[in-house]
């Protein structure tokens, strides 16, 4: 008799704690065929930005270049690698920026993920590696650096909601679609500020230098000539040679330009490289030309990023 009641009670207590699995599973989320928030995956902190301001609370999105970052050079871990490959939407500039994430991206799509390259589908422009005045090559490359025009980023951004709205299962397509229309007319906004105050700099001083080739968009939307780079290449990974540096300041000299843009995580080293070649007399000025800070450090936002790099430029062009 007490073996039975023994028995029994272990029967008891094994349903007991196969219900409280049952219940624990369901309140974390870890039964089969629990809801799961839909992901768009973002490279760069840029898009990511753009891509937030769009989707608003309707998805997950999250964004692999940390902040201040080159997205030239960030790399992955394994977990955001296969991070990559379980979203519904993955948003990455292409033009070959994230030079070591772009096999990522392509594994991605290979697995069935939706992949949106917002670089190539903005009218991507062509640079030429020569400095002004000197050899140029001729076939160029494009240049995916297309941020730099706010009008761009317009096209971009309608684009990557109708990615969102085509892919990403779960969203509220009204929604999404009042997101864009409201940043739409943020980046409108933008694009007149930057005209009424690029308007204040004179025309002889239209003329960019930069560490990189970074602002060829930006020139060719508010009228600047690109004198040169320091960097004569449209990747920070390149190295400058000594003519390449020579035919620079052969430019900058006859164009009468003192006034160097850098990025503001190298300005030191583009400063010491100019002054070594121009006498020290040479003016750098920072700006966040391919990634944006945290928050509260200046560029926070697309949007702040520009207004910031606008007011510096115009002010560097002007100032005696």
């Amino acid at each position: 008799m007490s073996v039975r009641v023994g028995a029994a009670r272990i029967r008891a207590a094994l349903v007991t704690l196969v219900s409280l699995f049952i219940v624990a599973g369901t309140a974390t989320g870890c039964t089969d065929g629990g809801d799961e928030r839909p992901s768009v995956v973002v490279t760069t902190n840029i898009l990511g930005d753009i891509t937030r301001e769009i989707v608003g609370d309707e998805a997950d999105v999250s964004v692999l270049m940390k902040p201040n970052a080159d997205p030239h050079s960030f790399g992955l871990s394994a977990v955001q690698a296969a991070e990559l490959e379980n979203a519904d939407l993955v948003v990455y500039n292409g033009l070959g920026l994230e030079e070591n994430v772009l096999r990522h991206v392509e594994a991605a799509r290979e697995s069935g993920v939706a992949t949106f390259a917002a670089g190539e589908a903005a009218d991507p422009l062509t640079f030429h590696t020569g400095q002004d005045g000197g050899p140029e090559n001729e076939a160029g490359e494009p240049d995916p650096h297309f941020w730099t025009d706010p009008d761009r980023v317009r096209k971009a951004a309608g684009l990557i909601a109708d990615q969102v709205s085509e892919h990403v299962n779960g969203v509220d397509d009204k929604t999404v679609r009042n997101n864009a229309a409201r940043y739409d007319g943020q980046l409108a906004d933008l694009t007149t500020w930057m005209e009424k105050t690029f308007a204040a700099v004179p025309e002889n001083r239209r003329a960019l230098v930069t560490n990189h080739h970074v602002f060829g968009y930006l020139a060719d939307r508010f009228g600047f000539r690109v004198i040169g780079a320091v960097i004569p290449s449209g990747t920070t990974l390149a190295s400058p040679s000594s003519s390449d540096l020579r035919s620079l300041t052969q430019a900058m000299e006859s164009a009468g330009v003192r006034t160097v843009f850098a990025d503001s995580s190298q300005p030191t080293k583009l400063a010491e490289v100019l002054r070594q070649e121009m006498g020290g007399d040479v003016d750098v000025v920072s700006l966040h030309s391919e990634s944006l800070t945290e928050k509260g450090k200046g560029a926070g936002t697309y949007l702040e990023m520009m207004r910031a790099n606008t007011s510096a430029m115009a002010e560097g062009l002007t100032g005696d």
